[in-house]
């Protein structure tokens, strides 16, 4: 049921569109769009895809076997990788602060954000449970490093727009499903990869609801919409950027092929705008067509900085192996 009507960018003008006026416009294709969701997702059980029986106790309290790399059998990259996606999903609190207070925690709006919430709780269990018991990781540095970064909060880069938030979801989503795709594949466990999977599917269904909210967006507030759409892509970056480490880490995972450049334009904002049409949607204002100028301009170069990083990545990795081969 919608709580309001839904009226048109005509009537309201660009400027008419505040973010409490847009979520009562939008709150009907939340309500499709949660319903869809409800109609698809899969329960799942984390506790299924965690190998206990390779657990035993640690040093400490226990008086177990101190951790060791030499345990695991997951690739350097693929733990570099996993203690990246565990920080950012445990940061989940913050996120679902910043969600609440945006959209609100009554009618679709709050069902949505609470069902979005308990489903991102189980990723951080289920990696988190994952490494411990395949002692992937040092749990000393894993636990330090979460204090660290949850200590220091998270403020969203578009806390201040309600359309900004959207479409950052809808880019932020996918872009979060192909990392842990790729990490399972790197991570040298099958397991590992069946797990990631999962995950990667549960993400892959928000962005989908994200990713159709927005078209509604466009469709209600174009200008307004297409604005936020090219802020978000212009000024994208993933929501753990505040990891200890990240800069590091990142590199690391750019050049092991799990999530650089190349992959986040071809596999993350051209599916997304594609999908959306948006370089396509006619009947913009002034602003509207400024913004989805400044997109295309963007994107072109952001092709280019893929390339060079391409070049990059094989010179180095060339160079890599010819220093392997020769201690081999």
């Amino acid at each position: 049921m919608t709580i309001a009507p839904v009226q048109s960018s005509a009537s309201l003008g660009s400027s008419g569109w505040t973010d409490a006026r847009l979520i009562l416009a939008l709150e009907e294709a939340v309500e499709k769009e949660l319903n869809r969701h409800l109609g698809v997702a899969r329960e799942w059980m984390p506790h299924e895809f965690i190998p206990w029986s390779q657990g035993r106790d640690f040093d400490g309290v226990l008086g177990g076997e101190a951790w060791d790399v030499e345990q695991s059998k997951v690739t350097a990259l693929g733990r570099v990788s996993l203690v990246v996606n565990l920080l950012t999903e445990d940061n989940l609190p913050s996120y679902h602060h910043e969600i609440a207070t945006m959209f609100g925690r009554e009618g679709a709006w709050g069902t949505w954000v609470h069902r979005w919430t308990a489903e991102e709780g189980r990723h951080g269990i289920a990696i988190r449970d994952y490494l411990l018991a395949t002692r992937a990781v040092d749990p000393v540095e894993l636990e330090r490093a979460r204090m660290n970064h949850m200590s220091e909060g998270f403020e969203s880069d578009n806390a201040h727009s309600m359309l900004h938030s959207v479409a950052y979801v809808a880019f932020q989503e996918l872009a979060t499903r192909i990392a842990h795709r790729n990490t399972g594949r790197h991570a040298g466990d099958p397991l590992c990869e069946q797990l990631l999977a999962k995950i990667a599917n549960d993400e892959n269904l928000h962005m989908v609801f994200y990713r159709n909210l927005l078209k509604a967006a466009l469709e209600i507030a174009p200008d307004q919409a297409m604005r936020a759409v090219a802020d978000v892509v212009t000024n994208f970056r993933m929501p753990g950027h505040g990891i200890p480490g990240f800069e590091r880490a990142a590199a690391q995972i750019a050049l092991g092929g799990v999530y650089n450049l190349r992959i986040h334009h071809d596999e993350v904002l051209q599916p997304v705008l594609r999908h959306l049409r948006v370089m396509e949607v006619g009947g913009l204002g002034p602003e509207g067509l400024l913004a989805q100028n400044e997109l295309g301009v963007f994107m072109d170069g952001l092709d280019a900085q893929a390339r060079k990083f391409e070049e990059r990545q094989a010179a180095i990795l060339a160079r890599r192996e010819a220093a392997r081969r020769k201690t081999d």
